[in-house]
């Protein structure tokens, strides 16, 4: 059984933003399997059920996130955890898949290292960098762009495809079949 984890924040007003792709992902799959909602407060987290899997969105804000994956993982005694987040060293619309690592400098990544171990597999989506190193914060909790947003869809199907190949195949495949490594904007 393998748990999927989408990182982003909770509330309308972070919906949109590129801190939130990981959600975004979630929800084209909790559309597409008609996963069915476990309500359990506990889990600090929306966490739906399908006969293969299980989907997560922690809606404890990022810089907890791991939280809410330990209680969900340590429940259901799930082995297979597969996480989906942005990353500002990739390019806008690429698409990166890897096991174990650092965090990057991720607030979300950190927790989960701190809760779960790095042991699992990250599907990395790039969102670009600001300008200024200063502007980060700012920059990952902005919308997506006009431009940026005509690519959304596609790209998201692809990550969803590029997912549940994840569960199904070697992560050398996935990586080799699946990661996009140019920005579409370009």
């Amino acid at each position: 059984m393998y748990l999927i984890v989408g990182l982003g924040n909770p509330g309308d007003k972070y919906c949109d933003t590129r801190h939130n792709i990981g959600f975004k992902v979630i929800d084209s799959l909790v559309s597409s399997f008609k996963a069915t909602p476990i309500n359990k407060a506990s889990f600090e987290g929306e966490l739906y059920k399908t006969p293969n899997f299980f989907l997560l969105k922690p809606l404890t804000f990022m810089n907890l996130s791991g939280n809410s994956i330990a209680k969900v993982k340590n429940f259901y005694k799930i082995d297979e955890v597969i996480v989906i987040h942005d990353d500002l060293d990739l390019p806008f619309g690429t698409l990166k898949f890897k096991r174990g690592g650092s965090s990057g400098g991720h607030n979300g990544l950190k927790s989960t290292d701190q809760n779960i171990s790095n042991d699992y597999t990250r599907v990395r989506m790039g969102i670009g960098k600001p300008e200024h190193k200063g502007a980060v914060a700012d920059y990952v909790l902005s919308d997506f762009t006009k431009e940026e947003e005509k690519h959304l869809a596609s790209w998201i199907d692809k990550t969803v495809t590029s997912v549940l190949a994840l569960m199904q195949n070697e992560l050398v495949e996935v990586k080799s079949k699946h990661s996009i490594k140019k920005n579409p904007l370009l």
